[in-house]
């Protein structure tokens, strides 16, 4: 199976959404940028926030597990910025424990893609969130 998207998919993406990724994975950010996304990267969930501080994007991606402040907290400060109360939250993570799932729709995300995952899924998942 190829870690690329086929060409039929790409044409049905919408034009430069710009998207944020907060997790520690490269491969996933190469995928999203080759699908024509803005992918606007940061190291840990501080990070993150004083980047969403000085950019506007449409889609936050974030893990659950990072250093510093966690995915769940990372969504509760981000629904807590106006510019971002609304903005569709995706969390990419290897947890399936349903008390943390539950932890994350009441901090704000929108969806939860358990890892792995196929590049397919993700694509298609924030082509639906992307508008």
């Amino acid at each position: 199976m190829s870690s690329s998207p086929s060409n039929n998919f790409l044409q049905d993406l919408p034009e430069r959404v710009r998207l944020i990724r907060f997790y520690d994975k490269a491969h996933e950010a190469q995928l999203l940028s080759e699908a024509g996304y803005d992918v606007v990267e940061a190291v840990d969930g501080e990070d993150a926030v004083s980047k969403l501080s000085s950019k506007s994007v449409n889609v936050l991606i974030t893990d659950l597990n990072m250093p510093k402040v966690d995915g769940i907290e990372l969504i509760r400060r981000v629904r807590a910025m106006p510019a971002y109360k609304y903005i569709p939250i995706i969390m990419l993570t290897t947890e399936f424990n349903g008390d943390k799932k539950n932890e994350g729709k009441a901090a704000g995300a929108t969806g939860w893609i358990i890892k792995p995952f196929r590049p397919e899924q993700l694509l298609a998942v924030v082509r639906k969130v992307a508008g």
